[in-house]
């Protein structure tokens, strides 16, 4: 009777402003959490608590089963000694025996008896089988097989719960025959499934008009629901298939006793051959044959037990009773019993190794890291699939490492974007290692699948990287730094052993041609643009800040004596051509130098040739064709400033960079050496 508007009204009757109401709001939101967590703590109980009680009621009917089947053997005895005590008092007096068969009609049938009986259903079933078509080669006949009941079924969609087709079923007493009724042939049917009653659970399907009178049966891993004519029917087929169902597991379970019984080895009859002696003292170890006793408790409840374990996630449990299997029956010899035992558990070890290759899927959730998936790869490593446990985790991890770099945001800074995608992927990666060399540490087979994997992910990097950096078309400033940022990360892979730099140039070196060509044509661009606007005239810095700003980026380009190119006040006797190229190539080389690595030599140094050749080559022309004496001397000062300043200082810094001189730089230098001119003339050598 609780109605939240009225109490809400009455409460902001009863209130004096707005803190009440806040304040009051805050206590529900606490009751509210507090029973939210108490809640799941019942559940968490609860749940525990059922999965002892399912535990508990698994133990209970084990005992059951094994105290019907006590009491099903002892009942047998009985019958047998009281059977046998009749027919030996039968023998002594004919006349007793006439007289008691006479006078009780239901004493048990004698075997010949029994024996037609037995034929008879046999008999039974061979006829009802002979109207199915295609199931003669399906059943092969057995002496212990017979027909237990047999009835007509509709069967069901599972999904959507439409007719299906129309059936007939035939439960025999070790499986169960499913077959479809034949359209135009009266009691004709045709071979539609066959199940063993081993793997078959039946489930009763709650009535839901008109839905009714219906079953499941359970088969994995599909699942099957029929319709039978009214509830009589359907009880009678649910308490059958049951019957039958545990009469096949008593029946199983005492013929596996009577296999593990010690049997007697038989007496060879006598020879008198002299000569087989040796070879009789040779066959004995091998007629006594060591017999792999399987009734233990432990073992007749494995496979159950390990459905639990993977029912309850316990992965660990599951392989730590295979172990115990594969030690108890590792030096013991393979006779049926062992097959078929091995047969229920191998079923098991399939259905653990597809959930545990489930659990390491991308598609489950990729969060927790790398940690995240040891328990899965090391149960499987510990069922022998180290291989498959290698390449699941390497895909797992590939999966992450590619989502982690999706979800970074691209920020306005491309600087900012790569140290955020340098720290994700490389951590990662690192992570991974670590890992991969915990749980793979016994096999060193998997490590060459590893640095496979390591290659391709730093292609998936590269490829990021390319196109934020690269395609993007930044400064060869900012892509010297982001390829700094990355060299730098890659290096922290040396802690584990594994370096991968070579891999980064290697898919890098294309993108880092382009863009050392492409500002080269930059530079060069430029300084034609200023060769042709040239009007050889000193520099007028206008202010002592801006001679010493100049001064202090000379020096940092390594021109250390600049000062004797400086006048009085704030002139600059150099042209403002020569100063703006030496900036420019000084500047180009040191960001080149950033991004160096042994296969950019030649690409380097080609470059650097002809943008010093282009400002060579305006000298040469201005020389040649300057007519005015003082601008030629003015020239002339410029092109020894570059001669014997700016292209030694290029040289020394290219061979600090790389780690050896550039011949074709000393070469420039010696062949553009100023020759002495002829005042004269018109024409220089240079």
């Amino acid at each position: 009777g609780f109605a939240a508007g009225e109490y809400v009204k009455q409460l902001s009757q009863q209130s004096d402003g707005d803190r009440d109401l806040q304040e009051h709001r805050q206590r529900i939101q606490a009751l509210s959490e507090e029973t939210a967590q108490s809640l799941k703590r019942n559940v968490y109980q609860n749940y525990r608590q059922f999965i002892e009680t399912a535990r508990e009621i698994s133990y209970l009917e084990s005992e059951m089963y094994q105290l019907s089947h006590i009491l099903t053997e002892q009942k047998g005895i009985m019958e047998a000694v009281t059977q046998a005590l009749l027919l030996q008092a039968d023998r002594d007096d004919p006349a007793l025996g006439a007289r008691r068969a006479a006078a009780d009609p239901f004493l048990p049938l004698s075997a010949k008896e029994a024996a037609a009986s037995e034929e008879g259903r046999q008999r039974t079933l061979t006829t009802l089988l002979e109207k199915v078509e295609g199931c003669r080669d399906l059943l092969p006949e057995s002496p212990g097989k017979y027909l237990v009941y047999n009835g007509d079924l509709v069967e069901y969609d599972a999904d959507h719960m439409a007719q299906i087709q129309r059936v007939h079923a035939f439960l025999m007493n070790d499986c169960l025959l499913v077959a479809t009724a034949l359209p135009n042939r009266r009691g004709a049917y045709r071979y539609d499934a066959l199940y063993p009653l081993d793997g078959l659970a039946v489930v009763n399907v709650k009535d839901n008009p008109p839905m009714k009178d219906m079953f499941k049966l359970l088969m994995f891993p599909e699942s099957r629901i029929f319709q039978a004519e009214n509830a009589k029917i359907k009880k009678e087929w649910l308490e059958v298939l049951e019957e039958t169902k545990r009469n096949r597991a008593l029946s199983e379970k005492r013929r596996l006793e009577q296999e593990a019984l010690p049997r007697p080895a038989p007496t060879p009859p006598e020879s008198t051959n002299p000569f087989e002696e040796e070879d009789e003292e040779e066959e004995e170890p091998s007629a006594e044959e060591e017999v792999v006793d399987l009734s233990l408790e432990w073992i007749q409840e494995l496979p159950e037990d390990l459905d639990v374990c993977i029912a309850q996630r316990d992965f660990e449990g599951a392989v730590d009773l295979l172990d115990k299997l594969n030690e108890y029956l590792g030096d013991k010899p393979v006779g049926q019993p062992v097959k078929e035992l091995r047969a229920k558990v191998d079923e098991r070890v399939r259905q653990l190794t597809d959930v545990l290759v489930f659990e390491l899927s991308p598609d489950r959730s990729l969060r927790g890291g790398p940690r995240a998936t040891r328990r899965a790869v090391s149960q499987l490593i510990r069922l022998g699939q180290s291989t498959k446990a290698c390449e699941l985790f390497l895909k797992n991890r590939a999966a992450a490492v590619q989502t982690a770099i999706r979800q970074l945001r691209i920020e306005g800074a491309t600087l900012l974007y790569i140290h955020k995608l340098c720290h994700v992927f490389f951590t990662s990666l690192l992570e991974t290692a670590r890992e991969f060399e915990t749980d793979f540490a016994g096999n060193n087979g998997c490590y060459s699948a590893f640095v496979v994997w390591a290659r391709s992910s730093m292609r998936m990097f590269v490829d990021a990287f390319s196109k934020q950096v690269f395609d993007s078309k930044e400064s060869l400033s900012t892509a010297a730094e982001c390829v700094k940022v990355a060299k730098e990360h890659c290096k922290q892979l040396s802690e584990i052993g594994l370096d991968l730099t070579f891999i980064i140039h290697a898919l890098l070196v294309k993108d880092i041609k382009g863009a050392l060509q492409s500002y080269k044509d930059i530079i060069i661009e430029a300084t034609k643009h200023r060769n042709s606007e040239e009007m050889w005239r000193r520099m007028n810095l206008m202010t002592p800040e801006a001679l010493g700003k100049l001064r202090e980026e000379m020096r940092s380009c390594g021109v250390g004596n600049f000062d004797q190119y400086t006048g009085d006040d704030c002139w600059v006797n150099l042209s403002y051509t020569v100063v703006a190229f030496t900036k420019q190539t000084m500047a180009f080389l040191e960001e080149a130098l950033k991004l160096y690595f042994p296969e950019l030599h030649m690409v380097l140094l080609e470059s650097l040739v002809e943008i010093i050749l282009v400002a060579v080559q305006h000298v040469d022309y201005s020389l040649r064709c300057e007519q005015d004496p003082e601008k030629k001397a003015f020239i002339r000062q410029n092109a020894s400033f570059l001669y014997e300043t700016v292209l030694p200082v290029v040289e020394k810094r290219f061979e600090e960079g790389v780690g050896k001189p550039a011949k074709q730089l000393q070469d420039l230098r010696n062949a553009s050496r100023l020759m002495r001119v002829n005042p004269e003339s018109t024409t220089s050598v240079v």
